[in-house]
């Protein structure tokens, strides 16, 4: 029986004018998030809730940036974002799913939007007439 080490993040770069966190992990796998999908995907209480159904959907970040990133021991990071947001601690285990599954956690997230009428501008309404 083999155990699994955890993969820890190695590199920790926020590419300001792309708006995009790039990740490598210790098995040199090398990953970029953009802040929204950070933002959106916190792993806080206030986004996700304290239980199944009490998730909140996040509208109006797609221009949210990151502002500070800060280590929480050797198994995690606290971003803080421009909008106050600062409550999510990143494990190095969730930044790596969000990393590996962004494509579908993004498409579920566009989904969510669209069947709520929300957008991801701020400024933005999205308004549905019937013929």
């Amino acid at each position: 029986m083999s155990v699994t080490t955890p993969q820890r993040v190695t590199r920790l770069h926020y590419a300001r004018s792309r708006r995009k966190l790039e990740l490598t992990f210790d098995d040199s796998a090398a990953f970029e998030l953009s802040a929204e999908y950070l933002r959106v995907f916190s792993p806080s209480a206030e986004v996700r809730g304290h239980g199944a159904g009490q998730e909140v959907l996040q509208t109006g970040k797609s221009s949210v940036e990151i502002v500070a990133i800060a280590p929480v021991g050797h198994y995690a990071a606290q971003i803080t974002f421009d909008d106050g947001h600062d409550s999510g601690l990143y494990s190095w285990a969730y930044l790596r799913d969000l990393a590996e599954q962004q494509d579908q956690y993004w498409h579920q997230y566009l989904q969510q939007l669209a069947a709520a009428g929300k957008s991801r501008d701020a400024d933005s309404q999205v308004l549905h007439f019937q013929p």
